[in-house]
């Protein structure tokens, strides 16, 4: 027992919690089974670190902030047009965190972007990257406050600490010069340095209205944003509202709003 007691004692001190905690039990089994000392040691120390990783993945999640967990395998490709399962398969595999790549996905509301880009975030979260997902109004409002507190170069700071960036709804409004050109630091600052993921209902010729009407801030920030990147055209109707249109409820009609603003032909290469 006074062995037991400072072995306990020792992964204490050592912050080995599932050691503590498992060690009777594993070492039981292993005394039953008769196992080699190499084996008992591997078996605790394989428990001590399965426990680190899932705590690390827990904690790394509630800090990404995702408003909803989803993930790729829970996407419909049969619904959207546009997604190519290959791209997405090779996307999945996380290369391009490792090359400081973006990834615009583009295409009206309901489609499937902010699933797409969540997915893709959360997991990089699996893997033990540092994700942050925000919506561009949440990052905007972040950036005025602390412009006003003083606390700017913080701020800036914190949105370059993730290795993923996932930014929601650009285009949903119009910025006014401030905003544009906050959100062109914050591009400046993650350029080639760490990953975004984009999602814009919006085709990249109309985002200079997107950016107070200035072309010089906008062609900066695509010049960047698009340097390394891997741009996704999502086509279909919305996802969100299929079960109602095949009950009849929604006419067809609503999902022409704004069908225009994205043409097959010009996604991948149109620019300011």
């Amino acid at each position: 027992m006074a062995l037991d007691t400072e072995i306990l004692s020792l992964c204490k001190s050592l912050k080995l919690s599932t050691i503590s905690e498992e060690f009777h039990t594993i070492a039981t089994i292993a005394a039953k089974e008769e196992w080699q000392y190499t084996q008992f040691l591997h078996e605790l120390l394989q428990q001590e670190y399965n426990n680190r990783m899932d705590r690390s993945k827990s904690t790394l999640t509630k800090l990404a902030g995702f408003p909803a967990i989803k993930t790729l395998e829970g996407f419909d490709y049969t619904f959207s047009v546009g997604v190519n399962r290959k791209q997405i398969e090779e996307l999945s595999t996380l290369s391009f965190i490792k090359r400081n790549e973006n990834i615009i996905l583009l295409g009206q509301c309901g489609v499937g972007k902010t699933h797409l880009a969540i997915a893709l975030a959360y997991k990089a979260v699996q893997h033990r990257y540092k994700a942050k997902f925000t919506t561009i109004a949440e990052l905007l409002n972040s950036a005025t406050k602390a412009k006003k507190e003083r606390k700017y170069d913080a701020f800036l700071k914190s949105v370059t600490n993730p290795s993923v960036l996932v930014i929601d709804e650009i285009g949903y409004f119009n910025m006014n010069k401030e905003e544009a050109n906050h959100f062109f630091q914050i591009i400046s600052k993650r350029y080639e340095k760490g990953s975004i993921i984009l999602t814009s209902n919006l085709v990249f010729s109309k985002w200079t209205q997107i950016f107070a009407g200035d072309k010089v801030v906008t062609t900066a920030i695509l010049d960047r944003l698009l340097h390394h990147s891997h741009i996704i055209n999502i086509q279909g109707d919305s996802y969100r509202l299929k079960e109602k249109k095949e009950q009849g409820i929604l006419n067809s009609d609503i999902y022409k709003i704004g069908a225009k603003s994205l043409d097959k032909s010009k996604q991948k290469t149109e620019v300011v």
